[in-house]
């Protein structure tokens, strides 16, 4: 039996906490796909907030509806509305959000006149879009590839503890490094299974 990722733990854990509220949703006949619009609407108003100086009420946010991110494939598997366009969707809105998120972090700290922490977001954002990058190419050509130390549970997580806790550069930083560890870590992985002739 292949070992969880924590990401998948975590998930395994909070389903039972989450499907109280799946069930109401289905009872209003809301529609997955809306769930994951509204997930990057809540996103886009966390940017909002960070990009203008407010971290604590863009935590807040962020800390609200990240939580969309993993109730919409739930509602899909409860109500019978798994499709792939919806799988997809769900992807690229998902990229999306943290985009918002890093290029408001981006503006906030031009306003600060803060360089470092400008090339932090930059270095944060191509990291994250590359784990991403990764295991889509990957799972393309037909290699599983989950694995990795900051997958985008870990990012968003580490977001909001920076926003409520004023621990943005720190924090930022862990993210800019550990993105790319993760990237190499998911190149060497699918090398790995390649070269064993998987």
């Amino acid at each position: 039996m292949a070992k969880l990722t924590f990401n998948e733990t975590i998930r395994n854990i909070s389903q039972p906490l989450l499907l109280p509220i799946v069930k109401i949703l289905d009872s209003w006949g809301i529609h997955p796909n809306t769930v994951t619009i509204t997930c990057l609407t809540g996103f886009i108003i966390s940017s909002i907030f960070i990009a203008y100086g407010k971290l604590l009420l863009g935590g807040i946010f962020l800390f609200l509806f990240a939580p969309f991110d993993a109730i919409d494939g739930l509602l899909a598997r409860y109500s019978k509305k798994v499709t792939s366009f919806g799988a997809f969707l769900d992807s690229v809105l998902d990229r999306y959000g943290e985009i918002f998120l890093f290029l408001a972090f981006t503006y906030y700290f031009l306003t600060q006149d803060s360089i470092y922490g400008v090339l932090l977001s930059f270095l944060a954002i191509t990291g994250s879009l590359m784990v991403s990058y990764t295991r889509a190419r990957a799972e393309g050509v037909g290699f599983d590839c989950k694995i990795g130390l900051l997958t985008r549970f870990e990012r968003i997580t580490l977001l909001i503890i920076a926003l409520i806790f004023d621990l943005c550069i720190p924090l930022l930083l862990f993210i800019a490094i550990f993105t790319h560890i993760t990237a190499l870590q998911r190149i060497i992985h699918v090398y790995k299974i390649y070269k064993a002739g998987g």
